[in-house]
């Protein structure tokens, strides 16, 4: 499983736009075939930094969700929001939360 992390500082008169589009954007991806989660997380001592937390079976799904034309016209939504530019972290699973159910 590939986790991956996305920091997103937005601009403050961003956050609600910026809010809406990320829970658009992982309500759509996590239909997605092998997505397992999504998660828009909002950091409660600064609203204007947010994390993306998403899971996916493997590279090729996370491959396939940033080609498709959703995933651009979020990018695209989304760019002039950013406070600096967003980065992210890749993990992988050392023991998966969803194992055994």
């Amino acid at each position: 499983m590939l986790i991956i992390h996305v920091h997103a500082h937005v601009n403050p008169e961003d956050i609600d736009a910026f809010s809406r589009a990320a829970v658009e954007n992982a309500r759509d991806g996590i239909g997605e075939p092998g997505v397992v989660r999504f998660d828009v997380l909002q950091q409660m001592d600064d609203p204007t930094r947010f994390l993306l937390v998403q899971a996916y079976r493997d590279e090729d799904v996370a491959v396939r969700h940033q080609e498709t034309d959703r995933y651009a016209r979020w990018q695209d939504m989304v760019a002039g929001m950013m406070a600096e530019p967003r980065t992210s972290v890749r993990f992988s699973s050392v023991f998966p939360a969803d194992e055994g159910r």
